[in-house]
């Protein structure tokens, strides 16, 4: 029997304001346990919370870059459940009326050994403003657990999509746009070790061509695509696995278990009514105007479909480059400054020159080190002086690695390193003559060869002529003159 998996996505997003959704206090990660619990999160009587100007406009950003519907008029909820990092024994969220409605992602899959890259489109269902809770710590209390309450009242965008997705690997492709997408509008770090992007991914699958869903199970947590991958993976399994062998699923929240690859059940999945949502009655319904919409609107960045659309045509990029140095907004502003650097858009030959070493030796560097573009050793106006010697004939493209190599170590700009290596490439045709004479004579077997229609000894030829130059003879000169003794 043949199955389909059916994936949807819950993300919490942590948006990047300076305070807490519904009070002042700090929201900086890494502090001393329950130092930024404030009166407002931790439920003193008394209190009342107002919402954070900052989190509204972050939603309606979001809302803006995925073209979605945003709520004129939406409503705060309680979310009422008992656990004990949860104070107030209710989480503040919304319900029935999100801050933004459905929009849409459009996605880049990958190919895989089994098939294609291809587009896929998902559907956002809702993105809706709500509170993070405390953290309960368990490693160093010897049997008991600590609450840290320092994460409480954090402000989230919880972004739902729609049971689109038919694969992991749709999923993970999903998850890594919005993950980009939330950093490149600014309203996120996007750090995942520090819980800033967290997925819930609900998981089922259904006998192919059914219509009918089947029953879900939800991992929580994610904060890894890569444990995102294996989660996805093993609960299919595990679930055709379990069907196949005439056993049923019951709904459940999972967790996943990066160490033996597996997941287990937590607890039974509740459903809305288990929460008894009701309007928060401290908070007014929010009422978004279209003045504050296009305050907003006036403030977005460019979006990376718009700027790839530009590099295309300003630039002359082929679809597939474009498509790669807009793939993060770091990226972007990283080749844009490079070509600035170069002199404004200098040629498209020059631009090409830039997207290809920004997505060949620059990319590998970074991800041989794990760095992010923004902490690249070597800066876009660096890149620039160093492709500008390749332009202009100074230095080889083969040198050119060895350069980058050097500049990546600290070792200097591309004029320094050059000259103290003595790399300056020779364009002497009187030189390079020379030295083409001196290899003619000494293989006098290879010319022998080439002239009886052997191809690949003219490529021999060019090789000792290299060598005999160190490297440094311009290729294009060396290619030119060699033909033409040979053709005399």
């Amino acid at each position: 029997m043949q199955w389909e998996v059916v994936i949807g996505l819950e993300t919490h997003v942590q948006l990047k304001t300076r305070t807490k959704i519904f009070s002042g206090a700090s929201i900086a990660f890494g502090m001393e346990p329950n130092t930024q619990a404030d009166a407002v999160s931790t439920a003193l009587p008394g209190v009342l919370p107002v919402l954070n100007r900052e989190a509204v406009q972050c939603a309606i950003r979001f809302g803006l870059a995925i073209n979605a519907e945003i709520g004129r008029r939406s409503v705060f909820s309680r979310k009422n459940y008992f656990y004990p990092d949860l104070p107030k024994g209710y989480q503040i969220s919304q319900f029935e009326l999100p801050v933004v409605g459905r929009g849409r992602v459009a996605v880049q899959v990958p190919s895989t050994s089994s098939g294609q890259a291809y587009e896929k489109v998902i559907n956002i269902t809702r993105a809706h403003l709500e509170e993070d809770a405390g953290k309960s710590l368990h490693a160093d209390f010897h049997g008991m657990t600590g609450i840290d309450l320092n994460r409480a009242g954090t402000p989230l965008l919880e972004i739902v999509t729609e049971p689109d997705m038919r694969s992991a690997a749709e999923a993970v492709a999903y998850a890594r746009q919005l993950h980009e997408l939330v950093q490149w509008i600014d309203i996120c770090d996007g750090n995942m070790q520090e819980g800033s992007f967290r997925c819930d991914v609900n998981v089922s699958v259904r006998k192919l061509g059914s219509d009918k869903l089947g029953t879900r199970r939800e991992i929580k947590n994610l904060n890894s695509f890569k444990f995102m991958q294996q989660a996805i993976e093993y609960e299919t399994r595990w679930q055709i696995e379990t069907l196949e062998d005439g056993g049923s699923i019951h709904q459940a929240t999972v967790l996943f278990n990066p160490d033996t690859g597996e997941t287990r059940a937590m607890r039974s999945k509740e459903e809305a009514n288990d929460y008894r949502y009701f309007p928060d009655p401290d908070l007014l319904p929010l009422e978004i105007l279209d003045t504050d919409i296009e305050a907003v609107r006036a403030n977005m960045p460019e979006l990376p479909l718009a700027m790839k659309a530009r590099f295309e045509q300003e630039y002359g990029l082929p679809a597939h480059d474009a498509s790669s140095v807009t793939a993060s907004r770091g990226m972007a502003n990283y080749f844009v400054a490079a070509v600035s650097a170069l002199g404004g858009t200098h040629s498209k030959d020059a631009a090409k020159l830039i997207a290809n070493w920004v997505m060949g030796a620059v990319a590998a560097k970074l991800n041989e080190e794990g760095r992010d573009i923004t902490a690249s050793p070597v800066s876009s106006q660096q890149l620039a002086g160093l492709l500008g010697r390749i332009l202009d004939q100074t230095i080889s493209g083969k040198m050119a690695k060895e350069v980058f190599e050097a500049m990546w170590a600290g070792e200097g700009t591309a004029d320094a390193i050059i000259e103290q290596r003595g790399l300056k490439q020779v364009s002497d045709i009187g030189a390079i003559e020379a030295i083409v004479d001196g290899v003619l004579a000494a293989n006098a077997g290879m010319v022998a060869e080439y002239r009886a229609g052997k191809e690949k000894a003219f490529n021999g030829l060019v090789g000792q002529c290299m060598k005999a130059s160190r490297g440094q003879a311009n290729p294009a000169q060396v290619n030119d003159i060699l033909k033409q003794k040979l053709a005399g």
